[in-house]
């Protein structure tokens, strides 16, 4: 008798034993195609994607509008079926294995594409298995706190030399101008936060996640504050207070590795940009209480983090494993209720909406052209790496319900101006 895809069974040659061994890769081969134009019809509607798989004819699917075909190649039925079966996680990793190989556009082509197809609903939640496991990751004790961010901020400083700005701001840049350099838009952000925090000189500042102390040097050089930063990346401060003592600021900025939860004292103001995204939605309430607690009375708080617009959701499972392990991107929704619990007042808002697509946007490209320096410090499948992360996230901006919010605090009332003038002003 015969198989259905025509293989012999039973009694037979040894011919014939082996013609039906060979017809099993085949017939895997077709299931692989099936799974895989399964998921792709399902997922691209709009837009046309062209996917090469082993010698088998290409599987082409979307419509064909809104932009020219992307063309990718898959090395194996393997890789398609890692797609298959996890294809959140299995795209960024069969990109940096070189597995998925983008031939007809770049890897930024075919992220839009696929984000132009997939919902943003924000009905849509995740299920009570990940959302639990999720918080679970993000638990961030002390010690997986310094772990995590040394997993991704104690890379070398000569890879963030190559795509960051002079002063090595690490955070969404401020276009006051579109044709702002990246380097100006970057000190336009500091200024855009210092006129929010109404700095006056001696004043004492707290910055929680300081980065390499290029916004601490500033507040402390243009405003005359004193300024503490603290941080749990030994390669950040190595390079903050080395910072400090070349521009004589050392008297006047202090650098502390210290965990956000264990500090103590009494601050004028706080500010926070780029970190929160590394707290953790279990530890919002200790992070405001604390906040709230190092804040004085008549003192002005000022939280810079990346959010999501329209939805609250798990983190993107390949940034969650390779990029920012314990991360979680906030809706607003999730950060309210623990300020107003703190006991402090949301005295502004302000959302940043593509400013950060273009911080990225010129990170990738100051990324691209010192991308032979970058993997001789590393390697190519680190490049491809943040290749993807880059793009990633810029069009997680673009067409996924990203934003930046900064939220200004404060404990009393009358603690600043009752209208928004004098940040403009100053």
């Amino acid at each position: 008798m015969s198989s259905p895809d025509g293989a012999s069974f039973g009694y037979g040659s040894p011919r014939a034993e082996v013609t039906s061994r060979r017809a099993t890769p085949l017939r895997s081969i077709d299931w692989t195609r099936l799974a895989l134009t399964r998921l792709l019809r399902r997922v691209v509607r709009t837009g046309r994607l062209v996917v090469h798989l082993a010698d088998a004819e290409p599987i082409v699917v979307g419509d064909g509008s809104n932009a020219e075909a992307v063309t990718i190649r898959l090395r194996d039925a393997r890789t398609a079926w890692r797609l298959v079966l996890s294809p959140e996680l299995a795209l960024g990793e069969t990109y940096m294995d070189g597995d998925l190989v983008v031939e007809g556009g770049e890897i930024g082509d075919l992220l839009d594409l696929l984000a132009r197809n997939v919902s943003t609903d924000p009905r849509r939640r995740a299920s009570p298995a990940a959302r639990l496991w999720e918080r679970l990751a993000q638990a961030n004790g002390r010690l997986a706190a310094r772990r995590n961010v040394a997993h991704h901020y104690d890379l070398s400083l000569e890879l963030y030399r190559r795509f960051l700005d002079e002063d090595l701001q690490y955070s969404c840049a401020y276009f006051a101008r579109p044709d702002m350099t990246l380097d100006e838009a970057q000190a336009a952000k500091k200024r855009h936060i210092a006129a929010k925090l109404r700095l006056a000189p001696g004043q004492r500042v707290l910055d929680i996640g300081c980065g390499w102390g290029g916004l601490a040097l500033s507040l402390a050089e243009e405003a005359g504050a004193r300024v503490t930063g603290v941080t749990l990346s030994r390669e950040q401060l190595a390079t903050a207070r080395s910072r400090a003592q070349a521009r004589g600021l050392d008297d006047q900025v202090e650098f502390r590795l210290e965990d956000y939860r264990d500090v103590q004292g009494t601050f004028d103001r706080i500010v926070s940009v780029g970190m929160f995204e590394h707290v953790g939605a279990p530890n919002y309430q200790a992070y405001f209480d604390g906040v709230a607690r190092l804040l004085a009375d008549d003192g002005v708080a000022l939280i810079h983090s990346i959010g999501v617009a329209n939805r609250v959701g798990t983190t993107q499972p390949w940034i969650a494993k390779y990029i920012f392990p314990g991360g979680h991107i906030p809706a607003l929704s999730e950060v309210l209720p623990a300020i107003e619990r703190a006991g402090l007042w949301v005295t502004d808002i302000e959302i940043l909406r593509l400013h950060y697509a273009e911080t990225l946007k010129a990170w990738r490209a100051r990324f691209a052209a010192h991308r032979d320096e970058i993997a001789a410090l590393y390697d190519e499948r680190f490049c491809r790496m943040w290749e993807f992360y880059l793009n990633l996230s810029e069009v997680g901006f673009r067409r996924r319900g990203c934003m930046v919010f900064q939220i200004q605090l404060a404990k009393r009332v009358d603690a600043l101006p009752i209208v928004r003038d004098y940040m403009s002003a100053a």
